[in-house]
Order: C-alpha cells, then sequence, then structure tokens
C-alpha cells in the first residue's frame, strides 16, 4: 500500500525539486580534477586522483519519495552524458511527472538497441503497484497520451511482464560527480561478470532473466556506487566490487521465488546498503530499516 504521506509529498514539488536536472553543485571541487580527464570519446577516464573518501554514514531513508520511475532509453552510456543532460522528451515528462510523484531518469543496456531518436524515446516504467510498463514511443507529440497512461499504471495492477525479468541499474554519470563515473563503472562491470558466470555455470537458471544497465544521475552522490533494483523498487548505495556477487545471488533467488515490487511490509534487501524504497516516505524508509535491524 503506497502512503498517504507519500501523495501529499508531490503537491508541494517545485522544479527545485528535480533531482534530474537540477543545476550541479559547485562546491564539488575534490572532483575537479577528475572531470578534466575525458576521451575524445568522452567516456571518463577511472582514476584515483581526488576521489573523495567513501561514505561512512547511514544511508535509510535517503531514497527520494516516489510513486514511480520512468526510465527513457538511451542510445548511449550515461558514462558520456554531460553534468545536466537532458532531451526535449525528458524535460516536458519530469515537467508533468514531478506533480504526480514520478521521477524521470535515463537508461542504457549494452545488449539492447534503444532506439532513441531526437524527438521520441522508448521507456519503461515503474511502480509500486503497476510493476513494469513498457512504451515503445514518448515524444512530445504523444505526451498527453503518455502522462495519462503512467498515472494510470500507478493505480495498478501489476502487469504480466512485472515479473520476468529484474532489472539492476548502476549510476555511472561521471561527469555528474567523479564518484559516481569511477565507483559506478566498477560495479557495474563487476555485475556484469558475476552475471557471465551464473549464466556460464547455469544456461537456463534464473541469470537469463537478469538485466544489468546504467543510469544517469540519481541523488546522492556520496552513496555511489548507488545501485536500482526493479522491480522491488529499491536503493542501494555505497556498493562496492566485492558485492556484485552477493546482489547477483539474491537476484537470482528472487527470480526463482517469483519478483514483484516490494511494499512497506517486506523487509529491505541488502539493509547495510539500503537508501530507501519507491513508494514510501523518507520516514517510512526509516521505520521499515529500524524493525528490521532494531537499530533506532
Amino acid at each position: 500500500m503506497i502512503s498517504k504521506s507519500c501523495w501529499g509529498a508531490y503537491s508541494k514539488h517545485t522544479a527545485s525539486n528535480n533531482l534530474l536536472f537540477s543545476s550541479p553543485n559547485p562546491s564539488r571541487t575534490r572532483c575537479a580534477q577528475f572531470l578534466r580527464h575525458v576521451m575524445a570519446s568522452k567516456r571518463v577516464l577511472h582514476t584515483d586522483t581526488n576521489i573523495p573518501e567513501y561514505h561512512e554514514g547511514r544511508l535509510e531513508g535517503t531514497a527520494p519519495d516516489h510513486l514511480c520511475y520512468i526510465l527513457l532509453h538511451s542510445s548511449h552510456s550515461p558514462e558520456t552524458f554531460p553534468s545536466v543532460y537532458h532531451t526535449t522528451v525528458s524535460r516536458e515528462l519530469q515537467l508533468r511527472a514531478m506533480k504526480w510523484g514520478g521521477l524521470v531518469n535515463f537508461s542504457w543496456i549494452a545488449d539492447k538497441t534503444a532506439g532513441e531518436i531526437a524527438d521520441r524515446q522508448p521507456a519503461t516504467v515503474f511502480s509500486p503497484l503497476g510493476g513494469k510498463l513498457d512504451i515503445s514511443n514518448v515524444s512530445v507529440q504523444n505526451m498527453d497520451e503518455i502522462e495519462e497512461l503512467v498515472k494510470r499504471h500507478i493505480q495498478g495492477p501489476l502487469t504480466s511482464s512485472t515479473s520476468q525479468d529484474m532489472h539492476i541499474y548502476v549510476c555511472t554519470h561521471g561527469a555528474r560527480d567523479c564518484r559516481c563515473g569511477d565507483r559506478g563503472r566498477q560495479v557495474y562491470e563487476a555485475l556484469v561478470e558475476a552475471v557471465k558466470k551464473e549464466r556460464t555455470s547455469n544456461a537456463s537458471g534464473p541469470a537469463s532473466n537478469l538485466k544489468i544497465g546504467e543510469v544517469g544521475h540519481v541523488g546522492g552522490h556520496k552513496y555511489a556506487a548507488n545501485v536500482l533494483l526493479f522491480p522491488q523498487g529499491d536503493w542501494l548505495g555505497i556498493v562496492k566490487p566485492e558485492d556484485a556477487p552477493a546482489i547477483v545471488s539474491e537476484a537470482c533467488e528472487a527470480l526463482q521465488r517469483g519478483i514483484k515490487p516490494l511494499d512497506h511490509s517486506a523487509p529491505p534487501l541488502f539493509p547495510s546498503h539500503w537508501r530507501g524504497r519507491m513508494g514510501l516516505s523518507r520516514e517510512e524508509q526509516k521505520s521499515l530499516w529500524s524493525k528490521y535491524t532494531g537499530h533506532e
């Protein structure tokens, strides 16, 4: 059940709450030197130069309030994005989505052709009650139709495609913050390798239904590497390459059990890395984490 407190919060949203398109914080001087190292291909070089130390504080309650997550399919990795990246479609969609609790971002999966062109993009939407919704064409011209479609999806019921695949996305938006480019890339590659090993050992196993992808800015650079799990809707932070096998193993087990979005009663996935969950307010995220960990 989605909390009423979430709905109330969205009526107060303004453009300054936009996590994806807000201006970058000029105080991130420790990343400045790292961001000068850009290859001709626009892929950020990975180096330990001036990368801040890992965040050591608590993570629970740091995922933003949202009732759905909309991923516009990109034809190139977020690692190539400029610091602030948007398209005509994403800008218009986010302006609408922020009124009803939606967040808009970009996703890229290496083995999937996005079909993106200047004025239209495919998209995948995840929500607690509706699960997964694939949309083949989002454009400014059909935005009214898309908005109504997504708003209906948020209300449920679950789509039949929700349980077919599990999606694991890592923020690799290095031009936005060096920690995402460096640590996010390492975690992404570790996840890809862990899935490859699972598929090699069990070709017909659940790993064949695991999708590993990259996303643009999600908010919370200091929690990098940031990982989003769908359709469950859980956000993880301070993920390291050595965590990849455990994440993939849990994902395979979840696929065997049957996956779906998680509600306010389901325990957090990976409590030590848990930032929060789609559909829960920040206070509900903190309460849920405390309930299952025993920590106040």
